[in-house]
């Protein structure tokens, strides 16, 4: 079974893409919700989050996302200590989930697959690319906050031509080309219908 990353930098729309891949009968493991549900669920990691952000990082046991988000975006030396915290329990649940799976391949969709080391698990990775301008205007629009706040964001994340640099496989999401056949060719190749 091929393990398969799907990657892009904040708005490009790699959750659309891997919504394809799952629509098709792919497994898609998503990244953040299981980091999500693992900041809520797993003792050991809300000590640590506790530990280094203070008694605020939780509320009645859930997780205070406002206050870590505050917290971690506005220092990189936070989010660089957060995602320390939180990656390495997110990829041995990643791994572990993947062996459970019963497909020709499956999808992990991360957006720090690179920064967080993770691609040393996978066989290939496909980068999600989009202009900036429809990324900024997309992340705005989904998340209500302002231009100065995702480009603040993007800064935190790996250049998106260095970061597509990496990647074995682009998928174009710029409202001009069709996501849907780029995705059907990238599945016939991991199925096993044609040459990777």
């Amino acid at each position: 079974m091929l393990r398969i990353g799907i990657t892009g930098g904040i708005g490009s729309g790699k959750s659309t893409a891997a919504r394809i891949f799952n629509v098709l009968g792919i497994p898609v493991f998503s990244s953040d919700d299981a980091a999500k549900r693992l900041m809520n669920e797993d003792e050991d990691l809300k000590k640590k989050i506790t530990g280094s952000f203070g008694e605020e990082s939780y509320v009645n046991g859930e997780l205070n996302r406002k206050y870590i988000a505050h917290v971690a975006f506005s220092d990189p030396k936070k989010i660089e200590l957060l995602n320390s915290i939180v990656h390495p329990a997110t990829i041995k649940y990643a791994i572990s989930w993947m062996k459970k799976q019963d497909a020709p391949y499956v999808i992990k969709e991360a957006a720090l697959i690179f920064e967080s080391g993770s691609n040393q698990y996978l066989d290939y990775v496909i980068g999600v690319k989009c202009p900036l301008s429809l990324r900024i205007e997309r992340t705005m629009e989904r998340n209500n906050v302002s231009e100065e706040e995702v480009k603040a964001r993007m800064k935190l994340q790996m250049d998106e031509d260095k970061k597509m640099n990496l990647c074995d496989f682009i998928i174009v999401n710029d409202e001009k080309q069709m996501l849907i056949p780029q995705v059907l060719s990238l599945h016939k190749k991991f199925s096993g219908k044609e040459k990777v």
